[in-house]
């Protein structure tokens, strides 16, 4: 399938990449990392101020969506900027909230970036729940307003701090959307990872070029360009996947390109990390800020074995 964005579609994605690029993302992850939100919401508020929390809420309530298309192209740019903070889960938070009360009341501030959501599943983590300012979770009973979170957890990502969320809360939906909002969850996911494997490959390839320019050898210099080609073959594989299962939305398509566009990304790093060298672990270096988020998003909303499983039961049930 080939597809051909709009020039809207590329002008919106090319926009975010040079705002985010003029944001200097290094230091906000660095920051964020430590518990210091202050910059990170600051972005927050110029990332939501160019629509993209918009695309997740419906016009009803001050947004623009859902155009899970758009989305995508929006989050490939955050992942290849390492943009921390629950992205992930705001958007899927304003999926969640269809019920007209809670959507009313919630969601006007979730569109225009004022707020910050984290969503937990029953007995998980919730991503970020001492920066968010609405904390929901999804219990045998429905969709609650937890009253707060327990204390950060150590992550694979530095920049993901995961705490447990209190227990009871107003129940605001017993019957929440929860397969269409898991479905956004990973197709969001995907595109972050996708982002993240791109910006791995560019970096390495930069990295890689400086190395053999000021004439150090690097290893066996045919291998090496195999290494990368193999991983820029996987990550262009894994973008029409995306783009494809934006447009079906169907727990399958998504779950697929979850696992393609989240493989591609981690083998990515694993080919950065080994051709870096030992670098690529000195938390000093920026290469580290997305060495540790392609291995946490691989899991994020979704194992590989849970997303392969979605796919193989919906082949069985069609």
């Amino acid at each position: 399938m080939h597809f051909g964005l709009d020039p809207e579609q590329r002008a919106f994605a090319a926009s975010l990449n040079a705002m985010l690029t003029a944001a200097d993302t290094p230091s906000v992850v660095r920051d964020w990392s430590r518990g210091e939100h202050d910059r990170g919401r600051a972005l927050w508020r110029r990332v939501a101020g160019a629509g993209v929390f918009a695309l997740a809420v419906p016009e009803a309530h001050e947004g623009l969506g859902p155009r899970p298309l758009e989305l995508v192209l929006a989050f490939v740019e955050l992942g290849r900027h390492a943009v921390p903070g629950p992205l992930v889960e705001t958007v899927t938070a304003a999926a969640l909230l269809t019920e007209p009360a809670a959507a009313k009341r919630l969601l006007p501030a979730l569109a225009s970036g004022e707020a910050m959501a984290t969503v937990a599943r029953a007995g998980g983590y919730a991503l970020d729940g001492e920066a968010a300012d609405i904390h929901l979770s999804l219990t045998a009973e429905g969709l609650h307003l937890a009253p707060g979170h327990g204390p950060v957890r150590a992550s694979l990502d530095p920049a993901r701090r995961l705490t447990p969320l209190a227990p009871g809360g107003e129940l605001l939906s017993a019957h929440p959307p929860v397969t269409a909002a898991l479905t956004l969850a990973r197709l969001t996911t995907a595109a972050q990872a996708l982002g993240v494997g791109l910006a791995l490959l560019d970096r390495t390839v930069s990295y890689i070029g400086q190395r053999t320019q000021f004439g150090v050898p690097v290893g066996s210099f045919q291998a090496v360009k195999h290494q990368l080609a193999d991983a820029k073959i996987a990550l262009e594989f894994a973008r029409p996947l995306l783009l494809g299962a934006a447009l079906t939305t169907t727990e399958e398509d998504v779950a697929a390109a979850k696992v393609t566009a989240c493989e591609a990304a981690y083998r990515t790093a694993r080919t950065a990390l080994q051709l870096h060298g030992a670098i690529g672990y000195t938390a000093e270096y920026d290469l580290s800020l997305w060495l540790t988020k392609a291995r946490a998003l691989r899991t994020a909303w979704g194992s590989p074995d849970e997303c392969r499983d979605t796919v193989l039961n919906g082949a069985h049930h069609h």
